[in-house]
């Protein structure tokens, strides 16, 4: 991985914001990966009570009974770059059945005006993409997603709507993502997901974490309304696959 060095500063009175870069990039995130891992295995060393992570950016919340600050950036200077490098490991793609289009996705035909393309083709793009989650947000269970192709690009609604359902798939400028429960929101709706991307009833509330990626395919209504009944009967199976980020060359 490609030198660099990590900037602090404090948050609250048990927090420090640690910085990786200005670019939001996979290079970036991949940093952020592989320090959260070595962190993980090491939280009772260095008295790390939670790591939130963000675009360049981690938010370590510590305790402070147990260690200062200025001691925690210390102990955090002497390990940097020594964590290992985890972007050669296999990263992990959760499918996701949209069905595009109609009322599920009332502003797919003004994207693909837009773009002058074809509605066929804002889907065959949309869902040709592969998708990492920089990190969650806005609303519980919300992904911000990179890696959408600038060809599907769209500005925002002008007027925001009062409710977007949950599930609901959009695009705001370069971004796509979906709308994890019933909310306001102003980006334009392609399409809808029947899966459950937040539910407070389930071990793992949110469907998503920050460092897998998302891909999504095209159903049909008849499989949206059997997948929403699978999902309301706790049956239905999220697909996942793999793929490794960066190939081993030895």
């Amino acid at each position: 991985m490609t030198e660099y060095s990590l900037s602090f500063k404090p948050s609250g009175d048990n927090g420090i914001l640690i910085t990786f870069g200005e670019e939001i990039s996979v290079e970036t995130h991949n940093r952020i990966r592989s320090f959260m891992a070595f962190f993980e295995d090491h939280k009772e060393e260095y008295q790390i009570i939670e790591m939130i992570p963000a675009y360049t950016t981690i938010l370590m919340i510590y305790d402070p009974l147990k260690i200062n600050y200025k001691e925690l950036c210390l102990k955090l200077q002497k390990v940097e770059g020594k964590y290992k490098d985890i972007s050669k490991a296999p990263r992990e793609v959760i499918q996701i059945p949209v069905v595009y289009g109609g009322s599920y996705g009332p502003d797919l035909e003004s994207v693909a005006s837009h773009n002058n393309l074809t509605v066929e083709e804002i889907i065959k793009i949309h869902t040709g993409g592969r998708y990492l989650i920089y990190m969650m947000g806005f609303t519980p269970g919300f992904p911000y997603l990179g890696g959408m192709s600038e060809k599907i690009a769209t500005p925002r609604l002008t007027v925001p709507r009062e409710k977007i359902i949950a599930g609901s798939v959009g695009i705001a400028g370069s971004q796509t993502g979906i709308y994890p429960i019933d909310s306001p929101g102003g980006w334009q709706i392609i399409g809808r997901t029947p899966l459950q991307l937040f539910n407070p009833l389930r071990e793992e509330v949110t469907l998503f974490k920050a460092g897998q990626y998302l891909s999504f395919y095209s159903i049909s209504e008849e499989d949206f309304i059997r997948i929403s009944k699978e999902v309301l009967e706790n049956t239905y199976k999220v697909q996942k696959t793999t793929f490794k980020e960066v190939e081993d060359h030895d």
